[in-house]
């Protein structure tokens, strides 16, 4: 007896699923509510008026139901028809909102992306700008941000420990980058040394200066460009002691054991006692960029964050 009414229960459901009218036959019906002639109708959705009329009846049959009143000179909505409409663009706008929602998930990038920086580079504009954008654009994908050392903004990315990085080029062969920005690059001097007090100095004045060292992990070609090596008449850098971070490499200074070239922008990030930020008159300007290997180029994630960099670059040029 059980198993009767189940069966006789499916198939009821079945026969009340076979007489819902489809979305297909209510934006027809929409559409000659509209025109209220069958053959433009059937021109403006590339269908015959046979098709149209084979529809539109058995939405009627479905509903149970007449939509028109039918004669040779108009088609006319019946008082039913009428009533329907508000329901029925109700239907057809709540599918349209469920198709054009399903296909941003279905584009939607999700993950965690770890983000290298070396210092504080992103709270930059430009990191900031490709954060917020990433955020905005992509919801789903969560960012971790992770401080490196000197010789980790490379390291790390080779070694998979970050995905993408904020780094200061030059950067080695097998790295790939996207420019971001350029600053000028200023001294940094112990603020009791005689120069400190001057409002700009050249690469001359700074000769004798012992410059801070890094530690063998660290690229030399990235270390002689940020500390000038050698100097433009070709006489080499006297390094000092060494640093592995911006943090060491402050209190190296404000010690008056050495001096630095930095970006600009570490006058902002990182102002400390001890130390002086003076312009330098013929220091070429730095760069800034992301950074990733190239086998994690096509991630979706690493895509999405290059291209929100992008779109910032694009809208700070605006």
């Amino acid at each position: 007896m059980a198993g009767n009414r189940s069966n006789e229960e499916a198939t009821s459901g079945l026969a009340r699923q076979a007489r819902e009218p489809s979305i297909h036959q209510l934006r027809l019906f929409l559409a000659l509510a509209d025109e209220l002639h069958f053959g433009r109708v059937a021109a403006r959705l590339f269908i015959s008026q046979s098709a149209l009329s084979r529809q539109l009846r058995a939405l009627e049959t479905r509903l149970g139901v007449k939509l028109f009143e039918r004669n040779s000179r108009a088609v006319v909505l019946t008082t039913a028809g009428e009533a329907l409409l508000p329901e029925a663009h109700a239907v057809t706008a709540a599918m349209s909102g469920v198709l054009q929602r399903a296909r941003l998930h279905a584009r939607m990038v999700t993950g965690h992306l770890v983000v290298g920086q070396c210092g504080a580079d992103a709270a930059l504009p430009y990191a900031r700008t490709t954060l917020a954008g990433l955020r905005r654009r992509h919801p789903g994908i969560s960012v971790e941000v992770r401080s490196l050392n000197f010789a980790g903004q490379i390291s790390a990315l080779n070694r998979g420990e970050v995905d993408v990085a904020f780094v200061r080029p030059p950067v080695p062969p097998g790295i790939q980058t996207l420019d971001l920005a350029t600053e000028p690059r200023v001294a940094c001097l112990p603020a009791d040394d005689p120069l400190a007090t001057e409002k700009q100095l050249t690469l001359a004045q700074l000769a004798d200066r012992a410059v801070a060292d890094a530690p063998p992990e660290v690229s030399r070609n990235w270390w002689d460009y940020w500390t000038v090596n050698p100097r433009p008449d070709g006489t080499p850098v006297r390094y000092g002691p060494t640093v592995t971070d911006i943090e060491a490499l402050l209190a190296t200074i404000a010690l008056g054991e050495a001096m630095m070239f930095v970006p600009a922008s570490t006058k902002k990030l990182f102002p400390r006692a001890g130390v002086a930020y003076i312009e330098v008159v013929d220091l070429p300007l730095c760069g800034a960029a992301l950074a990733w290997t190239p086998e994690n180029r096509t991630r979706p994630d690493i895509a999405a964050i290059r291209e929100c960099a992008r779109r910032g670059i694009v809208n700070g040029r605006e």
